[in-house]
């Protein structure tokens, strides 16, 4: 559904599993920090209101976008890690950059979770401008962060 439509920040809490005993991973690309900051701090606040400890909570960085999934796999593949949360932001520019990237990570984040069984998150921010990015970024649509994080809650309870 286009995010015009639905705010990021809202979603089903009902029926969510138990997740105080659970570990979690963050990995957020450094690139456009000011976005991705709030978009991480979004998920951790969620994964707290729901019952995660801060200390099971472990954030990595990486350099930009395309490096979450090496990063995603880096959490992924320790046993005790329950789901991974990715966070970026990729901006279109001048070239189709914006497209290589965006189908790498997709289909990177999508082997990681397949592989070692478990949730990976796809809290990327895919926009035409920087103007719409911070929209995304607890702007009028909402965090992508919180939704990152509710979708790794939810495939929990699944």
């Amino acid at each position: 559904m286009a995010t015009s439509l639905k705010n990021l920040s809202e979603y089903n809490k009902e029926n969510l599993k138990d997740i105080s005993d659970k570990m979690f991973g963050i990995v957020v690309s450094e690139w456009h920090d000011d976005i991705t900051g709030t978009l991480c701090q979004g998920a951790v606040d969620t994964l707290l209101e729901h019952g995660a400890k801060k200390e099971n909570i472990f954030i990595n960085t990486v350099p930009g976008s395309f490096e979450l999934t090496l990063g995603a796999q880096f959490l992924a593949q320790q046993e005790e890690m329950d789901a991974v949360i990715c966070i970026g932001v990729v901006i279109k520019g001048d070239t189709k950059h914006d497209d290589y990237i965006n189908y790498a990570v997709a289909q990177g984040i999508t082997h990681v979770s397949m592989k070692y069984n478990k949730p990976v998150s796809f809290g990327l921010v895919t926009t035409n401008t920087l103007e719409q990015a911070l929209e995304r970024a607890g702007g009028k649509h909402g965090n992508k962060g919180v939704e990152a994080a509710a979708a790794a809650i939810r495939m929990l309870s699944f």
